[in-house]
């Protein structure tokens, strides 16, 4: 079986170290060792100055919102996964869809002003994939109107924009350590800002609002992350090169495999060192999609049409046409990608889809040339004419 993505597992032997370290000392949550160093660690590595590791990146989005106190309208990208709505709606927020840019896939700047209304006060972008937004064209426009940026950075870690870290970007900027990210700890996420306030304010929400043993500053939640949790991120984060460098081999590999197939594959922004999160491919219609992905699941290869449905039709918000997100919604489908992903896995993924897709040109053609015959030879009314 070939899944859409397995998560990288260190070996046992590094984990059951920091998990003896857990037994000695009896401190499994609460602001561990592990916990701090883990962040100190993703500091250095992401040159940042600051960040908070936290239980998820859907709390993490939740945070944003709460500290930077946005209220009313959140303008945000159709193109992503539920959480980034649903989190806007749980803090009870209305979102405003912008469409996307047809070819990052990210939400699309120069849509972005004719959305704004005297309740917008904020904009929640995704990088989709990793691949960045326009960040200074949304810099501009939340500048010019007087609204916050949050970036939901859920597939983010590892990229780079200008050469700094896209985790640098926006007011809040939150990401995702789940288990199928390619760095996870299990579960997860973390949340940064350059602003020392916000943060503090991060900081008491994720621990119930405590200030001291027994005052209250702040409402918060219980946003914290385990010691367990934390010593799969401390394992992992050594071998962070290694997953990147293995994902951009397996990455360029299906480029050149799939230098033929008839589809559109997403443009990454200029400027960036690029993660390779995940390979997205966008047929020419999703009735292909529909079939490669039947061919592929008949030889249990596993991809998954992400990300589907488009979020302006969720049940609990208003509907909305997005032509653009609703027509690349339909039609893409992410490959397999994940560590221990050999090429000869790859090419067996690549065979179905060409010859899915060379199948359904030579019936097309059949239909095509027995119309011609149709029309051509035998004087046959056609189309009642």
């Amino acid at each position: 079986m070939i899944p859409v993505t397995k998560p990288f597992l260190p070996k046992q032997a590094d984990f059951k170290s920091y998990v003896s370290s857990i037994w000695a000392r009896q401190w499994l949550t609460n602001n561990g060792p592990l916990v701090n160093e883990l962040e100190l660690k993703l500091q250095q590595y992401l040159d940042l100055p600051h960040l908070l590791y936290v239980t998820n990146g859907t709390i993490a989005l939740q945070l944003a919102i709460q500290a930077l106190e946005v209220k009313g309208e959140i303008i945000t990208t159709p193109f992503s996964f539920v959480a980034t709505t649903s989190s806007i709606v749980w803090q009870g927020c209305k979102p405003v869809f912008v469409d996307i840019d047809e070819d990052t896939l990210n939400i699309d700047p120069n849509k972005i002003e004719a959305a704004i209304t005297p309740n917008t006060s904020a904009i929640l972008a995704t990088h989709v994939f990793g691949n960045p937004c326009d960040v200074e064209a949304i810099d501009r426009i939340a500048k010019k109107h007087g609204l916050k940026v949050i970036y939901d950075a859920a597939h983010c870690f590892g990229t780079k924009y200008k050469g700094k870290s896209i985790f640098a970007y926006g007011d809040v900027s939150t990401t995702s350590f789940h288990a199928t990210k390619l760095f996870h700890t299990i579960e997860g996420g973390a949340v940064f800002t350059q602003n020392p306030e916000i943060l503090k304010r991060m900081t008491l929400m994720r621990n119930f609002g405590y200030s001291g043993v027994d005052t209250f500053s702040e409402i918060g939640t219980n946003a914290k992350n385990s010691e367990f949790h934390a010593a799969m991120g401390l394992c992992n984060l050594k071998h962070i090169d290694q997953i990147l460098s293995k994902r951009k081999e397996l990455s360029q590999h299906y480029e050149m495999r799939l230098n033929k197939i008839e589809a559109q594959f997403q443009v990454i922004q200029a400027d960036t060192e690029f993660n390779y999160a995940y390979y997205p491919v966008i047929f020419r219609s999703e009735e292909i999609m529909l079939d490669c992905m039947k061919e592929l699941e008949l030889v249990q290869v596993y991809c998954r049409r992400y990300f589907y449905p488009s979020l302006s039709a969720l049940p609990y918000i208003d509907k909305v046409n997005m032509p653009i997100c609703d027509s690349i919604s339909k039609r893409i489908m992410c490959l397999p990608l994940y560590h221990t992903l050999t090429s000869a896995d790859q090419d067996l993924v690549v065979r179905i889809i060409l010859r899915t897709q060379n199948y359904r040109k030579k019936q097309v053609l059949k239909i095509a040339n027995y119309g011609t015959l149709l029309n051509g030879s035998t004087g046959m009314v056609v189309n009642g004419n």
